[in-house]
């Protein structure tokens, strides 16, 4: 293996930027659903429970293809953002990161709430008991304790995001500097003739980013929970 070529060092880097946006957008939002399903209970909470792990079990193209019936030009809020702003996400790199970001969404947020379920309630009762007002309990108390679960949860859907290939595909195609990522980029070699050793090359490439995200997610989670301990 050498040091990527320009065009791989492009396709890593426009990976590593959808991959880098979907999560920090879906953070905050993965956050309170997590918080919301382990602490409270209300009419449909079954059903927001089932939305959220779906794309864990639809085949990818058909949340693409539903992005692209809703955010599509012709899409009723595809056709809203165009219209009143003029954004437009399909066939760009953000529309690559919605649809990176809905798919490791889920993953996103079972960590951070198996992290939530296992916070002693007692530790928040206490602090209520002195005074403290519901948004300080959970910033001095629960989100300490949740971090390890907070880290491990944004790596595993940063890794997630770097993956991602059927809804990415089928949202916003495969446009080479805009949307075709390191998968999209492997498919397009696999199907090039000759393609096959730069294929390869995209593979490792991808391994050694995936691996390095997943080993700084274990070690960060051990330094957060370590901290927690002392």
């Amino acid at each position: 293996m050498t040091a990527p070529s320009p065009i791989e060092l492009e396709i890593i880097l426009l990976s590593l930027k959808v991959a880098f946006w979907s999560t920090l957008i879906a953070l905050p939002i993965g956050i309170s659903t997590a918080w919301l399903l382990v602490r409270k209970k209300f009419y449909g909470h079954a059903l927001l429970n089932g939305i959220i792990y779906l794309p864990l079990v639809l085949p990818p193209v058909v949340i693409g293809f539903f992005l692209l019936s809703i955010l599509g030009r012709q899409g009723p809020v595809g056709q809203l953002l165009d219209n009143i702003f003029g954004i437009t996400v399909i066939f760009t790199w953000q529309g690559a990161a919605i649809a990176s970001g809905i798919m490791s969404f889920p993953l996103m947020v079972r960590a951070i709430r198996i992290s939530i379920e296992n916070v002693d309630r007692k530790l928040e009762d206490a602090a209520r008991t002195l005074g403290a007002s519901p948004f300080r309990v959970f910033y001095s108390i629960t989100l300490p304790l949740i971090s390890p679960g907070i880290l491990a949860g944004t790596l595993l859907a940063f890794a997630r995001s770097i993956g991602e290939f059927g809804a990415t595909i089928t949202f916003v195609s495969n446009i080479p500097g805009e949307t075709r990522t390191l998968p999209l980029a492997i498919y397009s070699l696999v199907q090039t003739p000759g393609g096959d050793t730069g294929a390869l090359r995209l593979v490792v490439f991808s391994i050694i980013i995936a691996l390095t995200a997943l080993l700084i997610s274990e070690y960060l989670a051990k330094q957060a929970q370590r901290g927690i301990g002392n």
